[in-house]
């Protein structure tokens, strides 16, 4: 048995997952020993000043020390750490590398796109079985990827669009005015109006599988669970009207109240509309019954995808890979 550990720098979110993993491949038997999430949002202002910001570094780093202990405390043997969009999009981002190699002891890997994307699919369809093929969309900080397959990726798309980028671009009342939403709408269109193209393979879709944290916290909010519990949202169906009608309370809230939803985390609170909004128009399919994505009809014949919300986190052999968010 091997004890390898993942952490995952997010643009709202950082992960680490601890796992006890005997053989290698995807048959790989694996034991969670712990897992953990903090909202640092590191991503603050990245979009409008392309450079990390002082109170999102060290609020980023305080956490990566944290989780050493954690390392160390579990006598993890291999490390992988990863980030994703701000870090992509920052001109400082040694100034988090740097330190956060000081503070884990390996080096911060900085993820591209399609990578992240690919990831992404292995760690949701990893012991799935549901019908494929699978399309998952997995909605971040500052990023959103979609990608197409069955056993591995197909094809797949990095957009830059996510909760934290479009709320700090467009939704800047509270709550957000009905302007600014049919703007972020408007702009989230606009980006995905290639993925038709991009990815033809998706009209083939039999499930969609949402991840990261707008698509497990509406799961979360529909369950009316008293706080988020990953275990209870693993696979949750999320239908299209279950996920508007949530939608619909909290954009209308202004966040004080928001804030007092059961299952919506402090960290989430003045982004969570923007993740939907990012949402709601992603896959090139409409999405009918125990499913809670929208778009364009597939061919009658063809069996409905169901959109299901898995665990977001997977171990591929050696190699350690934590959900994000």
């Amino acid at each position: 048995m091997t004890r390898l550990a993942a952490v995952d720098v997010g643009t709202n979110s950082v992960r680490v997952l601890v796992a006890e993993v005997s053989g290698s491949g995807p048959g790989a038997g694996l034991r969670t020993l712990d897992r953990q999430m903090r909202i640092t949002r590191l991503g603050q202002g990245v979009d409008a000043s392309r450079r990390l910001h002082p109170d999102a570094l060290e609020r980023t780093l305080d956490v990566l020390h944290e989780y050493r202990r954690v390392l160390d405390e579990l006598s993890v043997e291999r490390v992988r750490a990863t980030a994703t969009s701000a870090a992509r999009d920052a001109a400082n981002r040694e100034e988090l590398f740097g330190p956060a190699r000081d503070a884990l002891g390996v080096e911060l890997e900085l993820l591209p796109g399609e990578e992240e994307a690919r990831l992404s699919f292995l760690g949701a369809t990893a012991g799935l079985s549901e019908p494929s093929p699978f399309l998952v969309v997995d909605i971040g900080g500052g990023s959103t990827e979609l990608v197409v397959g069955t056993t591995g990726p197909e094809g797949l798309v990095s957009l830059d669009i996510g909760c934290v980028r479009l709320t700090e671009q467009y939704l800047h009342s509270d709550p957000p005015s009905a302007e600014e939403l049919s703007q972020a709408v408007s702009v989230v269109r606009a980006h995905l109006g290639d993925v038709d193209r991009l990815l033809p393979a998706a009209r083939d879709a039999r499930t969609l599988v949402g991840l990261a944290g707008t698509v497990t916290t509406f799961a979360a909010l529909e369950m009316g669970l008293p706080e988020y519990d990953p275990d209870r949202i693993h696979h949750f169906r999320l239908t299209h009207e279950a996920a508007e009608d949530v939608f619909r309370a909290l954009a209308t809230e202004p966040a004080a109240r928001r804030a007092h939803n059961p299952g919506l985390e402090p960290g989430r609170v003045d982004v969570i509309v923007g993740g939907r909004r990012a949402r709601v128009r992603v896959p090139p399919l409409r999405v009918r019954g125990d499913a809670g994505l929208r778009g364009r009809h597939p061919r009658r014949s063809r069996p409905q995808p169901r959109l299901t919300v898995p665990r977001p986190a997977v171990f591929s052999g050696a190699s350690t890979v934590a959900g994000r968010g």
